[in-house]
């Protein structure tokens, strides 16, 4: 009996002892540090890292784009027209763009694999253009968009002979940031994700039954 109970004592010592170190540690950490993921968000975190060279801050807005937007666009056959549901996606991508103003995309054409290389190639361009111009049409300032790359047929997503309407699309992905621009990223970083954090956020009006009038 006196075993069990110095075994269960010595137990609970212990987990006293864990987790007044995990007290200890988390009173000498950043706030929020145990909850946060290191992504995005973590502006001071990142701006560190990004000037260090620890983190490739376009790759880092490359993985935010296109998990917050969908990066792609498909067409009918043979054809470069937008239907409603790649304008939509072309819309959400503008508005994602233009809270950005000083990054640089790339939109890349692709075709599926019926007719011949260098027509699929011209074709893949010509649906690139039509991206472009779409997006141009939605306030983004058509210097920002880097290129404008046509792969015709070279990378399809399914590897078919026939018709296939998910080799026939565009992408747009983050290629860059605009050098000339005033708030280009010296130092500067969370001064974009403050910004952003702002335009966010939903103003609301004060009722007298707020204010208890």
């Amino acid at each position: 009996m006196k075993t069990v109970l110095t075994v269960t004592a010595a137990a609970l010592l212990l987990s006293a002892c864990a987790q007044s170190n995990e007290v200890r540690q988390g009173f000498n950490s950043p706030a929020g540090s145990q909850i946060d993921t290191g992504n995005f968000g973590a502006a001071t975190m990142n701006n560190t890292l990004i000037q260090s060279g620890d983190v490739d801050y376009t790759i880092n807005l490359a993985r935010r784009f296109a998990e917050e937007v969908n990066s792609t666009i498909t067409f009918p056959f043979n054809s470069t027209a937008l239907d409603e549901t790649a304008r939509a996606t072309l819309r959400q991508q503008a508005d994602w763009i233009n809270q950005f103003p000083e990054v640089r995309f790339k939109v890349f054409g692709h075709t599926d694999l019926v007719g011949s290389k260098a027509y699929n190639r011209r074709l893949g361009l010509k649906r690139a253009q039509a991206a472009v111009l779409y997006l141009t049409s939605q306030g983004v300032n058509r210097s920002r968009l880097e290129a404008v790359v046509s792969f015709g047929e070279t990378q399809p997503i399914i590897v078919t002979e026939g018709q296939e309407r998910r080799n026939r699309r565009t992408v747009t992905e983050v290629s860059g940031f605009v050098k000339s621009h005033p708030t280009v990223m010296n130092g500067k970083y969370a001064a974009v994700v403050f910004r952003e954090y702002i335009n966010s956020a939903a103003p609301f009006a004060i009722t007298p039954a707020a204010t208890g009038q």
